[in-house]
């Protein structure tokens, strides 16, 4: 098995570099990896003390590693943070990340690039997130007494892990000193195999988007809009989901702050055709008496976080697309959630929140009207609110769990 895997990967790494002819991402992929070797020898010749290796396959995962390495950083100033990526994604936007001492590319998981990257770093400690289980890495950092935990992490059933065939893949599990796991299913599956070195911690992006929610700064612009109206805040939203709300927008009942996924001047000017209710652009909004508008267009980033609290309700997209976006600091707020009906079952959050009747998943416009007439009534819309609420605050602390079991390595 172990040479069935390393020439799989083998011919991923070619098929990478083709791509690399055609692709800007892939051609990152190769490029960032060139004489990384020779930067770590280089950046590492004079390093002493205690270093704490975080791996993330990309920028989703390293929200969720974030909260970790900046309490870590809050607690053990003098610790020094390694921090890696597999995806470019990742890599190019976080790469000049300021809790971090170091930032690179995870070289691809060789025997020989395993055993170098170790020796070369030392970590005194290793955390892997979410979904990233490599053998080589794994095999050296127990060879070498290296604690390497697994954070925020889920299993299925499905994966290979559980399978009867699949004792190549748990013996990647057994190299794991510890799993801080987000749901019951994930630590019965483990102990399913023999892994009882688990717990439930639940997701750490509880604790950074609650943190980012708790210390935002108000929106003149959408509070003036809101002006004491029901609004409902769309978050990350796709032509899909322009089209699934656009009946009831041009009711003209509610107010709606929209939040495109991507700012292109294409997809704000179709907005502004298939609206008759009057609209602004968030841009075009100082001085203006935004009162009269029903519709407040956002031609900017990174605001959302704080937009939802000027909503009754959120609808958030992606769900009829590639996949729902966040809706974690839309519950921060409380609200009930909409969604599509189409790509969201693989984020525990959505499950949970539909489950405890605090989001709703939607398959058209009509769908839409008929679940937001039932939750706005008083009595439904105050339980709804009461669910998202209450689920974020049983959720925090995934962070603190986790540090508390490194705080022996960092002593």
């Amino acid at each position: 098995m172990i040479l069935l895997y390393n020439t799989g990967l083998l011919f991923f790494r070619l098929g990478v570099r083709l791509a690399g002819l055609f692709n800007t991402k892939a051609t990152s992929f190769v490029t960032g990896r060139k004489k990384i070797f020779e930067n770590l020898q280089s950046s590492f010749v004079q390093h002493k003390g205690r270093l704490v290796w975080v791996h993330c396959a990309s920028l989703g995962e390293f929200e969720q590693g974030r909260p970790v390495i900046e309490l870590m950083k809050k607690k053990y100033p003098d610790v020094k943070i390694l921090l890696t990526f597999f995806s470019p994604s990742g890599f190019e936007v976080r790469k000049n990340y300021s809790h971090a001492d170091y930032v690179y590319y995870l070289p691809w998981d060789t025997a020989s690039n395993a055993e170098k990257f170790v020796s070369i770093t030392n970590p005194t400690v290793a955390i892997f997130v979410k979904y990233e289980f490599w053998y080589h890495y794994s095999t050296t950092l127990k060879a070498k007494n290296i604690p390497l935990l697994s954070i925020s992490t889920i299993f299925r059933p499905q994966q290979l892990f559980f399978k009867r065939f699949g004792g190549f893949y748990r013996s990647i599990l057994k190299n794991y000193d510890y799993f801080f796991v987000q749901n019951e299913t994930s630590m019965q599956l483990l102990r399913s195999v023999g892994i009882v070195n688990c717990a439930i911690a639940g997701d750490t992006r509880f604790d950074r988007v609650f943190t980012v929610v708790k210390d935002g700064e108000d929106i003149p612009v959408a509070e003036n809009f809101k002006a004491g109206q029901k609004t409902i805040v769309v978050g990350s939203c796709w032509r899909e989901d322009f089209e699934v709300l656009l009946p009831m927008i041009n009711e003209g009942k509610v107010k709606f702050i929209i939040a495109p996924h991507e700012i292109s001047e294409k997809f704000l000017q179709g907005i502004e055709r298939s609206v008759r209710v009057k609209t602004i652009r968030y841009s075009a909004a100082k001085g203006q008496n935004l009162e009269d508008y029903q519709v407040l267009i956002i031609d900017n980033v990174g605001m959302l976080s704080r937009l939802y609290r000027y909503g009754e309700f959120a609808f958030i997209g992606g769900a009829f697309g590639k996949g729902l976006h966040n809706i974690l600091e839309a519950a921060c707020y409380g609200v009930p959630i909409f969604f599509g009906d189409r790509n969201y079952e693989k984020f525990q959050e959505a499950l949970d929140l539909i489950r405890r009747g605090g989001a709703f998943e939607i398959s058209d416009a009509a769908d839409f009207k008929e679940k937001f007439e039932m939750l706005n009534t008083p009595e439904s819309f105050l339980l709804a609110c009461n669910v998202t609420h209450s689920y974020v605050i049983e959720n925090l602390g995934a962070t603190e769990k986790i540090m508390t079991y490194c705080r022996k390595f960092l002593k």
